[in-house]
């Protein structure tokens, strides 16, 4: 199994809850690359990359989120990996 690479947009009540910082934790426990950041439509947006089980289980978080969250969606694309992330950071 090789690298794979997710764009996720989370909807809900996924913001002001630790939404983010929660997000950037379970990635890096599991030794993902990208980033997560917060959008003006009240949505949050993460890009996830690392080895397919890894991400697999990020992308199984998000679903859930930190305890204070409502999660009520998240749209996933697949993209290609690229060499452009060093660790897993939250954007602003």
């Amino acid at each position: 199994m090789g690298e794979v690479r997710v764009h996720l947009v989370i909807s809900g009540r996924v913001q002001g809850v630790f939404y983010r910082d929660s997000a950037r934790k379970k990635a890096q426990s599991l030794g993902l690359a990208g980033w997560v950041r917060n959008r003006r439509d009240g949505t949050v947006e993460a890009i996830a990359q690392g080895p397919e089980e890894s991400v697999r289980s990020f992308v199984t978080w998000c679903r859930g989120g930190p305890p204070a969250a409502r999660v009520d969606d998240v749209r996933e694309t697949r993209e290609e990996p690229l060499e452009d992330f060093d660790g897993f950071d939250v954007k602003f």
